[in-house]
C-alpha cells in the first residue's frame, strides 16, 4: 500500500467515524478490503523517479523506502510492514502461535469500531493465537505520520499486554489505546498492562530500529519459552547491524538497494 493510498484510507475511516448515518459493517468491509488488496493499480504504474524495490506479499518496497536504510533516518510503514510479512511468511510461516500487525493496521485500528475490527482479524484468527505483536506510532491523526515508535505484544499465556519502549515511557499512550481496543475480542477485559524495561536508545531515529529488534528478539523468545517473562535485554551490537541486515535481506528477496 502506497502512503497516498493509505493516507486516503486513514481519512475515509476518520469521515465515516464521524458521520452517525454511516453503516459500520459495511464501513469495516470496505477498509478491510482495501487494506488485505496489499497493492492497487497504483503500485503496478513504472515510476522512473521512484522505482519499486521489491514486492513481497502484501507489502511494496519502493527505492525511496529502501534508503531509509543507508543513513541515520527514521524508517516508514513500509519498512516495517515488509519486514512483518517477512516473519509472517517466511521466518516463522509454520509457528500459528504469532501474528504480527503491521503499523498501517494498527494506526487504522485507532478510527474502527469493535465490528470493524473484528473484520481485521477474521480471517487470521488472531484473536486466538498466543502472542500478537502491534508496532505502533505516536500519530494521533488519521495521516500517515507520527515521530516515535513502540512495541505491543498481547501474550496470552500470561494474560497481559507487554509495552516496550526505548524512550522512557513516551508511548504509553498509544500504547494503552491500542490495549483497550482490542482486549474484549482477545478475551482480556481485566488485562493486565506492564512496560518493560528494555535497551533504550542513544539518538533521536533509531525508535523504528529498536522496535524491529525488539519483534525478532520476543519472537525467538517465545518460539522457544512460549512465555515473555525472563526476556534478556537486547544489545547495542545488534541495533547498530540492523540495517545493514535488513539490506542484505531484501537483496536475498530480490530487491533493488
Amino acid at each position: 500500500m502506497l502512503p497516498t493510498d493509505r493516507n486516503t484510507l486513514r481519512q475515509k475511516l476518520a469521515r465515516q467515524a464521524q458521520n452517525p448515518n454511516t453503516n459500520a459493517s459495511q464501513t469495516g468491509r470496505r477498509a478491510v478490503l482495501k487494506l488485505k488488496s496489499g497493492r492497487n493499480s497504483n503500485h503496478n504504474k513504472v515510476s522512473k523517479a521512484d522505482p519499486i524495490s521489491l514486492s513481497f506479499h502484501d507489502s511494496c518496497l519502493r527505492m525511496s523506502d529502501v534508503q531509509l536504510l543507508h543513513g541515520p533516518r527514521w524508517l516508514n510503514d513500509q519498512i516495517f510492514g515488509f519486514y512483518y510479512e517477512y516473519l509472517s511468511h517466511v521466518k516463522y510461516k509454520n509457528n500459528n502461535d504469532m501474528h504480527f500487525v503491521t503499523p498501517e493496521v494498527t494506526q487504522c485500528m485507532k478510527y474502527m469500531d469493535e465490528t470493524e475490527i473484528n473484520m481485521i482479524f477474521e480471517d487470521n484468527k488472531a484473536p486466538q493465537k498466543s502472542f500478537v505483536f502491534f508496532a505502533l506510532n505516536d500519530n494521533e491523526k488519521s495521516k500517515s505520520g507520527g515521530a516515535y515508535w513502540s512495541l505491543l505484544v498481547l501474550s496470552r499465556p500470561e494474560k497481559t499486554f507487554f509495552h516496550f519502549d526505548s524512550y522512557g515511557n513516551n508511548n504509553t499512550g498509544p500504547s494503552k489505546e491500542i490495549m483497550n481496543q482490542v482486549k474484549e475480542m482477545f478475551g482480556f477485559r481485566q488485562a493486565k498492562f506492564r512496560p518493560m524495561r528494555c535497551l533504550q536508545q542513544v539518538n533521536g531515529y533509531d525508535c523504528a530500529i529498536h522496535v524491529i529488534c525488539m519483534t525478532d528478539l520476543i519472537a525467538d523468545y517465545v518460539n522457544r519459552y512460549e512465555v515473555i517473562e525472563g526476556l534478556p535485554l537486547l544489545h547495542m551490537d545488534t541495533v547498530k547491524a540492523k540495517r545493514a541486515e535488513l539490506l542484505k535481506l531484501i537483496i536475498s528477496l530480490g530487491g533493488m538497494t
